[in-house]
């Protein structure tokens, strides 16, 4: 069985093309974004094209001017250590080598998790993740980068894999962070300058969307995106993915003597999208069919191989990639999401917000552009 996407329009933006529009408005090439003295690159995070438009009225600034077309799809997986990563190096996961939330090391046989986990799990950045970021690219090319984000940020592993080239500028707010950028990029002609703000994804998280605490969280967003670009300043709001709700009673629970559990050695990915790594010697076809009787239904169920072959991971895998990627790829379908029932920690099952599948509530993204890049 191989998976078909859902299509995308012809003419779609992927979020890989995001680095080279930037740096062509810098040089004021023709593209996807008008030229422009400094740029801003805003990533919402969590915050996807359907979400937005169905609470337009809770983020009127946002919203103002943009229509259906103002919108770029994600990677796979629409997760924020895949689809970030894939943003600010301009290759797809199978390339930059950042697969999923949690993968394989398979040189020492345990679960790494990519967001969180490089210190505690043994990462190096620059060995794991050696793609040249687009700050990188904009510095070589002699242009200034800043990235502008939560303090507790600015030396993680996670930051060093993907925003290395750039000055971290830590800023607490939404309105505090969105205020610094704008000033630096007016600061400094010819600027690369980059601004997370994670409130959303967060709420959604720990809430769901369209929750009181989401919106909240969206129009704080929304009141802070309010200020005006500084003149000639481009600015590109984004997100690395979408969300969708999963309630409790849509929670797929692997407890113990379930047949999916036969000659699986580690699982990782995510809820929403497993990397099911097996025991040595095992038959890989007979445990994918126990997977597809199984979870008939509730996932599409692929071979590892087969997943690179339908080019879920991108149209080049490095050799690295390949070594993370489960020998088992499984894809939620709907707003089901897989659980390991015999782990210990089960905190994960209280997550409401939830990503890193195909459906459109997480590949859609916002494409707004504001200042020199309105159109």
């Amino acid at each position: 069985m191989s998976l078909i996407l859902p299509s995308a329009p012809t003419a779609a933006r992927s979020l890989t093309g995001v680095a080279s529009d930037l740096l062509a408005a810098l040089e004021g090439a023709d593209g996807q974004l008008r030229p422009a003295r400094s740029v801003v690159l805003v990533i919402v995070d969590g915050l996807g094209a359907i979400q937005l438009r169905g609470h337009a009225g809770h983020a009127r600034h946002l919203t103002a001017g943009v229509g259906r077309k103002d919108v770029a799809y994600s990677v796979f997986p629409t997760t924020t250590a895949a689809a970030l990563t894939s943003i600010l190096t301009g290759r797809e996961p199978g390339s930059h080598g950042l697969v999923g939330y949690q993968v394989l090391d398979r040189e020492r046989d345990r679960l790494v998790n990519q967001l969180s986990g490089w210190e505690s799990d043994g990462i190096d950045p620059l060995v794991w993740q050696p793609t040249p970021t687009v700050f990188e690219r904009a510095v070589a090319a002699d242009h200034a980068a800043f990235a502008v984000g939560i303090a507790a940020y600015a030396r993680s592993g996670f930051t060093r894999a993907t925003l290395r080239g750039a000055t971290f500028v830590a800023a607490k707010t939404p309105s505090e962070r969105v205020a610094v950028a704008y000033q630096l990029a007016a600061d400094h002609p010819g600027s690369l300058v980059y601004c997370y703000l994670p409130e959303v994804d967060k709420a959604g998280h720990k809430h769901g969307v369209a929750s009181a605490e989401w919106v909240a969280a969206l129009e704080e967003i929304d009141g802070a995106l309010s200020l005006a670009p500084p003149r000639q300043v481009g600015v590109l709001v984004t997100a690395d993915h979408g969300m969708i709700d999963v309630p409790a009673h849509r929670h797929v629970v692997l407890d113990e003597g379930d047949s999916r559990f036969d000659g699986v050695r580690h699982i990782g990915g995510e809820p929403r999208m497993l990397h099911v790594y097996l025991e040595p010697d095992v038959d890989a076809e007979a445990v994918v069919q126990r997977w597809r009787v199984a979870s008939e239904g509730e996932a599409d169920v692929l071979s590892g191989t087969d997943a690179i072959a339908t080019g879920l991971f991108g149209a080049s895998v490095t050799p690295d990639a390949t070594s993370r990627i489960g020998d088992l790829v499984v894809i939620a379908r709907g707003n089901k999401a897989f659980y390991d029932g015999t782990a210990d920690d089960q905190r994960a099952r209280g997550m409401i917000g939830q990503h890193g599948a195909i459906a459109p509530e997480e590949r859609q993204v916002p494409y707004i552009r504001r200042g020199a890049f309105a159109v």
